[in-house]
């Protein structure tokens, strides 16, 4: 992965509006809170291989960044993105790292399952 180029983070997100798309959602402070501070809350989200559509896609900030995807039915959000990759099978893979290198936060899209 490589740090985010708000340009060429939005040039993807746009090539997938009104398209059905396989998302993937991850956050997580997982056991880097409670292993290292047994007081400290541990938290996280995960869903994977939903189907979205969404009319409108949009990468903010000023790094680390937030990414909001408009649904007829909702919002879909993601903050504190920090780098991203489009792989072999042209799926958008955005990441949010820590100080140390550890995940925080996923933000993925693919035409075709994870």
């Amino acid at each position: 992965m490589k740090p985010i180029k708000i340009n060429e983070v939005q040039g993807k997100i746009d090539s997938f509006i009104n398209q059905e798309l396989y998302l993937h959602l991850e956050t997580t402070n997982g056991a880097y809170a409670a292993h290292n501070n047994e007081g400290k809350l541990s938290v996280g989200a995960y869903i994977r291989n939903t189907i979205v559509t969404f009319s409108t896609g949009k990468i903010t900030g000023n790094g680390p960044y937030r990414v909001g995807l408009k649904m007829e039915t909702g919002w879909i959000y993601a903050e504190g993105l920090t780098d991203w990759e489009v792989d072999k099978s042209g799926r958008l893979l955005l990441a949010g790292h820590d100080s140390e290198g550890r995940l925080a936060v996923a933000l993925q899209l693919s035409k075709t399952p994870f």
